[in-house]
């Protein structure tokens, strides 16, 4: 008997400095923004209105850059992350180009680091993902870590490559849209009154709203995304019987609650790092708060740059994330670091 299905790559099955070109290009559409909105709380008024982003330099409101960051991430599963333990961690993320409805993404992938892990059962894996739009244009790329399990036990194990990655984003690297111009923003419009110098590093915001997790939805999300990731949708595969939450749910859900207190945060532009603390699972609920890491001034006057803490946690008090010995509290989902844009 012959068969023509995949079962995915496994940990032995990458090879340091191969390109992956992934399958089934995507176009966008206004759909996409009304699933996105109905899925999470996200009011932010540049990539809601068009006539709000028209009077801010813009030809029409751009998709919220985590729809272009979930279709790119959604395109790499089956390549990288279908057999995949967890996906441990992000860095060097670049938001270059906005992406509108219309536009068609498809991803590759470059792996640049391997690992076994001492266990010989699976194994660190270090891609470099990129999307493009219809024009060949890179629209986002940054680096993820995946732990893969292993197919066969016995195959050798690669020699270990770690690759060393930037701890920030530079700020000078950070793209503005072009035409954006924040000099007829329209702060009663957007919801709040803050802006860049009413931010100071180091302080501290409690988003104070909380959403819980539905299965439907989050299994909606992951579709909408099409991530066929096995552990986000067949309950068999964990010794619990719980679909784990695609992090990438938790990601927009916590970036979606922050629009209290930061909904002047109009558009991410590059990620720093993330980590996807500890599993969620439907029926939890999420609340967010976030710490000001750092400012920066763009080449382009009245936008500024906050670097932000995002934390996303289940219960506990705000403002806590690791215990004592230097690991995340059990409590808290996702610590992701990002920049973003702002009027100044």
């Amino acid at each position: 008997m012959t068969t023509k299905t995949s079962q995915g790559r496994f940990f032995e099955d990458y090879r340091l400095g191969e390109t992956i070109a992934h399958a089934i290009p995507r176009t966008l559409s206004g759909g996409e923004r009304a699933l996105y909105h109905a899925l999470y709380p996200s009011r932010f008024a540049l990539t809601s209105s068009d006539e709000f982003a028209r009077a801010c330099g813009l030809p029409a409101a751009p998709l919220d850059g985590l729809i272009a960051f979930h279709t790119v991430f959604g395109k790499s599963v089956p390549d990288i992350s279908l057999n995949a333990v967890a996906n441990l961690g992000y860095g060097e993320g670049h938001f270059r180009r906005s992406v509108h409805p219309g536009d068609t993404l498809r991803a590759e992938s470059e792996v640049i680091g391997l690992r076994q892990n001492s266990n010989g059962k699976s194994g660190v894996v270090w891609v470099r993902t990129s999307g493009r739009n219809q024009r060949d244009e890179v629209v986002l790329d940054y680096v993820r870590w995946v732990m893969v399990r292993k197919g066969d036990f016995d195959a050798p194990a690669p020699p270990p490559h770690i690759p060393t990655l930037a701890a920030t984003v530079k700020a000078a690297d950070l793209r503005v849209p072009k035409g954006l111009d924040f000099s007829a923003y329209d702060f009663g419009q957007a919801g709040e009154p803050y802006r860049w110098g009413d931010y100071a590093v180091g302080e501290m915001i409690d988003h104070v709203d909380g959403v819980t997790i539905e299965e439907a939805e989050h299994m909606m999300a992951t579709r909408l995304w099409q991530n066929t990731a096995r552990v986000h949708f067949d309950a068999t595969l964990r010794p619990d019987g719980k679909r784990l939450i695609y992090g990438g749910h938790v990601i927009s859900i916590a970036r979606a609650l922050s629009f209290n207190g930061l909904a002047n945060v109009q558009l991410i532009v590059g990620l720093n790092a993330g980590a996807h603390a500890n599993p969620c699972f439907a029926g939890d609920t999420v609340t967010a708060w976030s710490e000001v890491l750092d400012k920066a001034e763009t080449a382009v006057p009245g936008v500024g740059a906050l670097r932000l803490r995002l934390v996303a946690r289940k219960g506990g008090a705000p403002f806590r994330l690791r215990g004592e010995d230097g690991t995340y509290l059990p409590e808290v989902l996702l610590d992701l670091d990002y920049w973003a844009l702002v009027p100044n």
